[in-house]
């Protein structure tokens, strides 16, 4: 597996990740746990060494999968969580008051079996609480030896830049794909300008570019898609001309759709590292099979020229979430 360093951090994780949300929360109901265990030490024995994982995702029960997954090698991997919601609860209101930052510590090194947090998230931005409250709280927490690495997830440019210049970012994580390119107009260049690494959500667009997904796809009962504006029937009917286009990439390229969007992603910028989810080892073989595959220019020119005839249809959240990202 080769590695990727996140930014001018120094933090070297496998080019890419594993996002372990999906084992416990938000795609229906969680994997039982001897299978969670079970996909994550499979993703290790194949060069995965970045996991991440929140204390919202369950809620607490994923860290808690991930602490045990990993306990066993965990000198060699660097686990990524996340504060910032009241009572880790994703259905209440954010709150990252410096209090709720140093509980929410103190929990999740409990539930990861560990006595430092390798990437500690602001999951999402508290209007409420001063950037520089927060990035002061995890400062401390750093120079205490409870965090190594300070990120932020799903902000806007002037919550980084307020946040990097009290406590450097080492990453921030947000959603980017050949499905949402929102950050290649104003947070790429950023990062890019303060050396700070991107970490990829949802890099297969939800399941989307896996060519999975049609207008007759039922999720099931929990899946957050219900209620996402791409994934209405029709959206997704006027979408799969976006799928079509990796498709014939894919297999001009030997290769499947989810591979060519994960080496799209990884063709961007070298310090950017995707974490794709999955709940299945075949699946997950497959996602990592990308970091083999090299798209040349003229790969990347015909996805651009492409992509440039499609216009994606619906909101990636509805509106209630939409207001909490990129504040």
């Amino acid at each position: 597996m080769k590695k990727r360093k996140l930014g001018n951090s120094g933090l070297e994780v496998s080019a890419i990740g594993l996002g372990c949300m999906g084992l416990s929360h938000g795609y229906g109901p969680a994997v039982d746990k001897e299978n969670g265990i079970a996909l994550i030490r499979a993703a290790f024995e194949r060069g995965v060494t970045f996991f991440d994982t929140a204390e919202v995702y369950g809620p607490f029960e994923n860290e808690k999968l991930i602490g045990e997954a990993l306990e066993p090698f965990r000198d060699q991997v660097v686990i990524a969580t996340k504060f910032g919601f009241q009572d880790g609860d994703a259905t209440k209101s954010v709150d990252s008051r410096p209090e709720r930052i140093r509980q929410v510590a103190e929990e999740s090194l409990k539930r990861l079996r560990t006595d430092v947090i390798d990437l500690f998230y602001q999951h999402r931005v508290d209007p409420n609480v001063p950037m520089e409250e927060v990035a002061g709280t995890v400062k401390d927490l750093i120079q205490e030896g409870k965090v190594k690495h300070f990120g932020l997830s799903e902000a806007g440019a002037d919550s980084i830049r307020r946040a990097h210049a009290v406590q450097p970012v080492t990453a921030l994580q947000s959603e980017y794909s050949l499905f949402w390119r929102e950050p290649e107009k104003e947070i790429l260049p950023l990062l890019e300008e303060l050396g700070i690494g991107f970490v990829p959500f949802s890099p297969l667009g939800k399941g989307f570019l896996t060519g999975t997904i049609t207008k007759d796809t039922k999720f099931s009962e929990g899946d957050f898609r219900t209620i996402v504006p791409r994934f209405t029937p029709e959206n997704i009917e006027a979408n799969l001309a976006l799928v079509d286009i990796v498709k014939a990439i894919a297999e001009e390229r030997k290769a499947t759709p989810a591979q060519i969007a994960l080496a799209w992603l990884l063709a961007q910028k070298p310090w950017i590292v995707p974490i794709p989810g999955t709940t299945k080892i075949n699946r997950l073989e497959e996602n990592l099979g990308a970091t083999t595959l090299e798209l040349t220019p003229d790969d990347l020119r015909q996805i651009q020229s492409a992509l440039s005839t499609v216009k994606v249809q619906g909101d990636r959240y509805p509106a209630h979430l939409q207001q909490r990202v990129g504040r």
